[in-house]
């Protein structure tokens, strides 16, 4: 099997031994197997956010391919009542639109995005102010330390910006996701936290807007950066945002020039435990806050642009959106997308200080 084939970037050599796995247990038997016979072993998506060299991988590759949206009993009282088992394998965008349809708040904002739902918690996939982190309950694993299915609570994947433990290093296999989510009777989104999103809604920050809409909105943003997978549009054939968007401290955003943009993060407070009846404790140390830097504007200002392409290279900067490299040309390597990506962190790196991190996992390629 040409895994260039199951890639969004079209990219990707030969694998060894590769199996679709359409039902659960199929997948949990094949993953077991090769890990206990010290076979390597690759679970792949939707091979949306993952660069595989040319020469291929060694092993078996199993392709996740289990389908369901299951409806659970809801929880009365809730501010989300609604809860959905959503098998690994059902492709994200399929999820969005179910619960866009269905009237279920939660997930609007994430539509457009290519991949499967396994994987979304892995890299808690975010765009236009929401992130899965705020809707998951749940994932069911297959635990690889001790080989057996769990179910582990959300906060088990200490989930964070574009990562979690899992990402991380925690070796287990995602099988299902649970989520909670809203049911308004007007079928109205989350409150709009994106600048951008609120814009062409025309609603303010904070304000609500008809799910089918919010839908919409972000379908057209993303569209208008080559962000949604199309095969009449060249600049789409990519991996979606390359790098993450730098957090770098408050003194060091200082540094920079002020026109870049920059959100500030929230620091959490440590917590203090007191015995009853001692003195309160004393209030806790302030904690220098983080600024989240624009990945874009950084590539855009160290004088990379739009189009870029290293001479005699296939892979190239989208056209639409720096934050995205392509294989628009349909020839580029493994090799030359990792060399794109590599001269545009030196290029950041010497013109401001910051170094940027590649989204995408990198299999059999270096950068």
């Amino acid at each position: 099997m040409k895994l260039s084939d199951l890639t969004t970037l079209r990219i990707g050599g030969e694998a060894e031994r590769f199996v679709d796995a359409t039902e659960t247990d199929h997948l949990v038997e094949m993953v077991l197997e090769a890990d206990r016979v010290g076979e390597p072993w690759l679970v792949l998506g939707g091979g949306s956010n993952v660069l595989i060299g040319d020469d291929g991988v060694e092993g078996v590759v199993v392709r996740v391919a289990t389908r369901g949206i299951e409806r659970l009993p809801n929880a009365p009282g809730s501010a989300r009542p609604i809860r959905l088992r959503v098998q690994a394998g059902e492709p994200w965008e399929a999820l969005v639109e179910h619960t866009v349809r269905q009237g279920f708040s939660g997930l609007e904002a994430l539509s457009g995005i290519p991949g499967s739902c396994g994987a979304a918690p892995i890299q808690n996939i975010g765009a236009y102010g929401q992130e899965l982190a705020e809707s998951l309950v749940a994932v069911e694993v297959l635990d690889l330390d001790s080989g057996e299915r769990t179910t582990w609570p959300a906060p088990l994947l200490e989930l964070g910006y574009r990562t979690s433990s899992i990402k991380q290093g925690r070796r287990a296999v995602v099988l299902s996701i649970d989520l909670a989510l809203g049911a308004d009777e007007d079928a109205r989104s989350r409150p709009v936290r994106y600048a951008q999103l609120a814009d062409a809604l025309g609603v303010e920050i904070g304000e609500t807007a008809p799910l089918v809409g919010v839908r919409a909105a972000v379908l057209a943003l993303r569209a208008a950066k080559g962000m949604v997978l199309d095969p009449d549009d060249p600049d789409s054939v990519s991996a979606g945002s390359f790098f993450t968007n730098p957090i770098v401290s408050e003194a060091f955003a200082r540094t920079l020039p002020g026109e870049a943009p920059r959100w500030a993060q929230q620091p959490e407070a440590p917590t203090r435990a007191v015995p009853l009846g001692a003195e309160p404790a004393p209030p806790p140390p302030v904690v220098e806050g983080t600024v989240k830097l624009s990945a874009a504007w950084l590539i855009e200002h160290s004088g990379i642009g739009r189009g870029f392409a290293l001479p005699g290279s296939g892979a190239a900067v989208s056209k639409k959106h720096t934050l995205a490299l392509t294989n628009a040309s349909g020839a580029a390597t493994a090799r030359e997308v990792a060399q794109l990506a590599g001269y545009i962190q030196t290029r950041v790196m010497s013109e401001f200080g910051v170094v940027l991190h590649p989204e995408p996992v990198f299999l059999g390629v270096e950068l």
